[in-house]
C-alpha cells in the first residue's frame, strides 16, 4: 500500500514565526519543541537544543533568522552541509550564502559585500573562519540576528566527532554578549551535553531535550556469515533502487565493498580520507544528486549530510561506540519515512575493537571512557532485549515498553544455558597459555589433531576434545559473547590471542551460571536480515510515483542541485496521495511554500494531470 503522508494541519494562532513556517517552508504547524525553541531565540535568549537527526533542528534557527533583524551566522563543520542547506534555502526564496575554501577571491568578496550591506538573511561559515580577526572585524560592523552552532558535540572531547576548531567559539560570548546563541546537536550523552554547555558558555541557556527516538527506523543486527552475500540480499530484498550508506572501518574494505557491489549490479561509490580531494567531492556530489546510489564509506563520510531520502544505513563492521552508531544510523530516513539500520558483526570485530582500546595511548580517564563505550556497543549487539530501549537508555531516556519495531521485538532471539561450554572455553584459553586465537582454541576443544595441535602437545590437555559435540560455529559464538561480556580479553599486542579477565573467576569456580544467545541457523539469519521494502508504493500508484520522481530529477539537473532540494520524498508522496488539480490545492501540501509553488507548481500539476 502507499504510505500515508499527512498534509499540513489547520493553522494555529497567527505569529511571524508561523507565517514564515507556512509561507517560506510550506508547513502550517511546528513539531515537538520547535515552536518553544524558536520563540526563545526570537526573544533574544540562548538555547541548547538536542534533537534527533531528522527532527527539524535547522528550522529552529532558520525561522528566528528571518524574524529577527540582521544576518544570522551559522557555524557548520562541513562544506557539503553548508552548500546543501544554502541551496535549499535559496530554493525557498531565502537570501542565504556560505563562505568556504571552495570559493575564489571574487566570490568571497561578493558575499562579504552582501553581508556588510545587510543583504543576507543567513551566512554559513566554518568555525576556523569565524574566529579569524578579519571575519570577527566584519561581523562587528553588521547587525547580527543570532549565532547558530550546528553539530555542537564537536566542541566536546567526550563527543564522537571532536574538532579543536570548535573550542575557539567561546569568543562569541565575549565579543557579542547581546547576540543570542543556539547550539544544536543530535547525539550527546549526559556527560557530553554538560561539556557543550561549559565550553560554549551556555550554562544559563534554556535546554531543549527532545526524545532521541527515531520511530521510523527499524534496527536489525545479525552475525556475519558471508557478509557481502548478506548485504546484497538485504539491499535487493528491501532497497532496490534506494539510496543508502554502507559503513566499513578500513579504507581497503571500503574500496573492495564498493567494487563488489558494482560487480553485483548495485550502483556504489567509495568514500574515505585516503582518496584524492577531487574524487571525494565528485563521489559525494553524485551521491547527493543521483537517485538510487549507495555510498560505501568510513566515518570520514556523513557528518552533516543533508540528504533526506537515505533509506538505509548498513554497517559491515562494529562502530566504536553507541554514539557513533546512533549518529551514523540517524542519516537514514531524515524525511521521517520508513528506513532501516542494518548491521552484521563477528568475532573479528570484537577482537579488533578490544585490541584498539588496549593499545590506545590515551590518558587513563579517557581510555576508561572508551572501554565503556566499546562495552556498550557490544552489549547492544549481543542483547536479547529491545534494541530501541537499550539505545534510549544509553542517552538517559526511559522507554517503558519494547518498541515492536526492531529485530529483537519482531523475532525474539532464543537463549540457552551455556555455563559448562563457557567454562570449557575459558579453561582452554588458560591451559594453552593464553597465547592463541579462536580458530586454534576451537581445534583443541573439538579434538582435532591438526599438525600444530599435536606439535604443541595440546592433544594431551584435559580440555582436548571435550567440546566435540559443539559445532565450530557455536564455539565462535560462545567466544564472541565471552569477549563482549568482558570475561575474555584480546592479547594486548593485538595478535588475536585471548586471555582471561579476573571477572571470569566466579564462573570458573561454579558460583555463577551463564545464559547466551543461541546461534541461529543460516536460514533463520537470512530471515532476520530481510523484510519488505521501506517505501511500499501501491502498484496502481507506481507509474505516477516514478513520473513525479522523473520530473523532480529533470528540474534538479537543470539547476545543478540535488533532487531533494526541489521536493522531499514526503512532499512527492503527499502529492501522490492528494492528487491536486489546482495551485490552490497544491498550496496546502506540506513542504510547498510560496517560492516553490511559484517555481514548480505548474510542472508537477501537469504530471498529475497527465497520469491521473
Amino acid at each position: 500500500m502507499t504510505p500515508s503522508v499527512t498534509t499540513t494541519a489547520a493553522p494555529a494562532t497567527p505569529s511571524p514565526a508561523r507565517d514564515i513556517l507556512q509561507s517560506v517552508f510550506g508547513y502550517e504547524s511546528f513539531r515537538g519543541p520547535q515552536e518553544a525553541i524558536v520563540d526563545t531565540v526570537i526573544a533574544g535568549n540562548d538555547a541548547l537544543v538536542l534533537m534527533p537527526t531528522g527532527g527539524g533542528k535547522s528550522l529552529c534557527f532558520q525561522i528566528p533568522a528571518l524574524v529577527r533583524p540582521g544576518t544570522a551566522v551559522v557555524i557548520s563543520p562541513l562544506i557539503a552541509l553548508m552548500q546543501n542547506q544554502v541551496a535549499a534555502l535559496v530554493q525557498s526564496g531565502v537570501r542565504a550564502a556560505y563562505l568556504s575554501s571552495t570559493l575564489d577571491w571574487q566570490q568571497t568578496q561578493a558575499i562579504e559585500s552582501q553581508l556588510l550591506d545587510g543583504r543576507l538573511d543567513l551566512l554559513y561559515i566554518a568555525p576556523e573562519r569565524l574566529v579569524t580577526s578579519r571575519m570577527l572585524d566584519q561581523l562587528s560592523r553588521v547587525q547580527i540576528a543570532l549565532f547558530a552552532i550546528d553539530e555542537a558535540h564537536c566542541v566536546s572531547h567526550w563527543g564522537h566527532d571532536f574538532r579543536v576548531d570548535y573550542l575557539g567559539l567561546s569568543v562569541l560570548q565575549n565579543q557579542f554578549p547581546s547576540v543570542p546563541r543556539i547550539a544544536l546537536t543530535a547525539t550527546a550523552d549526559p556527560r557530553t551535553r554538560a561539556d557543550i554547555a561549559v565550553r560554549l558558555g551556555l550554562e544559563k541557556a534554556e535546554v531543549f531535550l527532545s526524545s532521541f527516538d527515531r520511530p521510523n527506523i527499524f534496527y536489525r543486527i545479525a552475525q556475519k556469515q558471508k557478509a557481502m552475500d548478506q548485504l546484497e540480499a538485504f539491499i535487493r530484498r528491501e532497497h532496490s533502487g534506494d539510496a543508502g550508506i554502507v559503513y566499513c572501518l578500513s579504507r581497503n574494505k571500503v574500496e573492495k565493498t564498493a567494487e563488489s557491489l558494482n560487480q553485483r549490479g548495485i550502483k556504489a561509490l567509495p568514500y574515505h580520507a585516503g582518496l584524492p580531494g577531487h574524487v571525494r567531492e565528485e563521489n559525494q556530489t553524485r551521491f547527493l544528486r543521483e537517485e538510487g546510489m549507495v555510498m560505501v564509506a568510513t566515518i570520514a563520510f556523513g557528518m552533516g549530510i543533508d540528504k533526506p531520502n537515505v533509506r538505509f544505513v548498513a554497517h559491515l563492521d562494529l562502530p566504536k561506540s553507541i554514539e557513533s552508531y546512533y549518529q551514523e544510523t540517524g542519516r537514514a530516513g531524515r524525511d521521517g519515512l520508513a528506513a532501516n539500520a542494518w548491521m552484521v558483526y563477528g568475532i573479528a570485530d570484537v577482537i579488533k575493537l578490544k585490541s584498539m582500546m588496549d593499545q590506545s595511548e590515551a590518558a587513563g580517564e579517557f581510555k576508561r571512557e572508551e572501554k565503556n563505550k566499546v562495552d556498550a556497543i557490544l552489549s547492544l549487539c549481543e542483547s536479547v532485549q529491545c534494541r530501541r530501549q537499550l539505545l534510549l537508555t544509553h542517552f538517559g531516556e526511559h522507554m517503558p515498553e519494547p518498541c515492536g519495531h526492531c529485530d529483537n521485538c519482531v523475532e525474539p532471539a532464543p537463549t540457552w544455558e551455556a555455563t559448562e561450554p563457557s567454562r570449557l572455553a575459558l579453561s582452554a584459553v588458560y591451559r594453552t597459555g593464553s597465547r592463541y586465537g579462536v580458530e586454534y582454541l576451537v581445534e583443541v576443544l573439538r579434538g582435532e589433531r591438526s599438525e600444530r595441535v599435536v606439535a604443541k602437545g595440546h592433544d594431551t590437555l584435559a580440555v582436548f576434545g571435550k567440546g566435540a559435540d559443539v559445532s565450530e560455529k557455536e564455539w565462535r559464538s560462545i567466544f564472541r559473547q565471552l569477549l563482549a561480556r568482558g570475561l575474555l580479553l584480546p592479547d594486548i599486542e593485538g595478535f588475536g590471542a585471548l586471555r582471561l579477565d579476573d571477572s571470569c573467576r566466579p564462573l570458573l569456580r561454579g558460583e555463577e551460571t551463564l545464559m547466551l544467545r543461541r546461534e541461529q541457523s543460516k536460514t533463520a539469519a537470512s530471515r532476520k536480515t530481510g523484510g519488505k521494502p521501506a517505501l511500499d508504493i501501491a502498484a496502481e500508484d507506481r507509474v505516477l510515483w516514478e513520473a513525479l520522481r522523473a520530473k523532480r530529477r529533470q528540474l534538479a539537473q537543470e539547476q545543478g542541485v540535488p533532487p531533494y532540494v526541489i521536493f522531499h520524498d514526503t512532499t512527492l508522496l503527499a502529492i501522490l496521495e492528494a492528487h491536486p488539480v489546482s495551485l490552490h490545492e497544491m498550496r496546502h501540501i506540506a513542504g510547498i511554500g510560496e517560492s516553490k509553488l511559484e517555481r514548480y507548481g505548474e510542472d508537477f500539476l501537469a504530471v498529475v494531470t497527465e497520469y491521473a
